[in-house]
């Protein structure tokens, strides 16, 4: 972290502060941060984050700034927006997108820094909440090799294995495949316990025997055993409201690759009907409640 004497976090949210702590307690250098509700920065004060009033008092005090923001619309407005990050960046300054957002926007706003001599980077995150919590996050990279060897020790506070994918916008490309792939696996193990369940085996039988041969998964062992099998359906960790808009920017890529992604539409709308259905707050394993119903 030598090359930094201050680094810059805005948007402390669920998975953003979770980052934004382990980023603080592991860098050694100081942390100021900047999120719309302040009472989330607060929260982070016993790992010494410093609150900014504004995103430009944490753009004219940080080398190095971070974003974790809900999706493309806030990056866009919180870097191009009157007040925002590009009205104050300086040169040799970096900008690291840590939201899950789309490629289009990444490289629009790479090219908006560039003007500037900025450098920026898209550095998507997948693993969930508890992988936030522990900074043990895959984080895959859309960058420069040169900008990519400088930013990767400020990533690695965050997580254990860190991907360059490609250019600025591969990041979410990748990103946006493992959360595609993801909620489809959970759709399918909704379908699979509704068809166990009700052809006469215990839920959590059904899916720990699974996770023992070629059935088993990330999605299986942590969506389906340890929350759709009991029925647990948290409003704090990853909302269906999430998975349609990430859902919304894999099929917007989908079609712009003119690839007919028939599974990823079927499972688009489940997670639209689990919405409607009053689920939106709701951990997406929530989806198996369709079948209930």
């Amino acid at each position: 972290m030598a090359d930094y004497t201050e680094i810059g976090f805005i948007g402390t949210g669920v998975m953003g502060g979770r980052m934004c702590r382990n980023l603080a307690k592991k860098t050694g250098v100081p942390v100021v941060a900047f999120d719309m509700d302040m009472d989330k920065v607060a929260a982070l004060s016993d790992v010494s984050v410093e609150a900014a009033p504004s995103i430009e008092a944490v753009v004219n005090r940080a080398e190095i700034i971070l974003m974790c923001l809900p999706g493309e619309p806030q990056v866009r407005a919180v870097c191009t927006q009157e007040g925002g990050i590009l009205e104050f960046v300086q040169p040799g300054q970096t900008i690291i997108d840590m939201t899950t957002a789309t490629a289009d926007v990444e490289r629009e706003m790479v090219k908006l820094f560039a003007e500037k001599s900025v450098d920026y980077a898209d550095a998507p995150v997948a693993r969930g909440v508890s992988a936030a919590e522990d900074g043990t996050l895959s984080i895959m990279v859309g960058a420069t090799t040169e900008v990519f060897d400088r930013i990767k020790p400020v990533l690695e506070t965050m997580g254990t294995d860190i991907t360059l994918c490609g250019d600025v916008g591969t990041g979410q490309v990748v990103k946006l495949m493992n959360n595609m792939i993801m909620v489809m696996n959970v759709s399918a193990l909704a379908e699979a316990l509704a068809i166990g369940t009700r052809a006469g085996v215990d839920a959590e039988l059904l899916f720990k025997t699974l996770s023992h041969g070629s059935a088993d998964s990330f999605a299986l062992r942590e969506h389906g055993i340890q929350y759709m099998a009991k029925g647990d359906f948290p409003e704090d960790i990853f909302p269906v409201t999430y998975s349609i808009k990430d859902m919304s920017y894999a099929l917007r890529l989908a079609e712009e690759t003119g690839v007919n992604a028939e599974g990823a539409q079927l499972v688009d709308r489940r997670l639209k009907e689990a919405e409607a259905a009053g689920h939106g707050k709701k951990y997406s394993p929530v989806l198996y409640k369709l079948f209930e119903e």
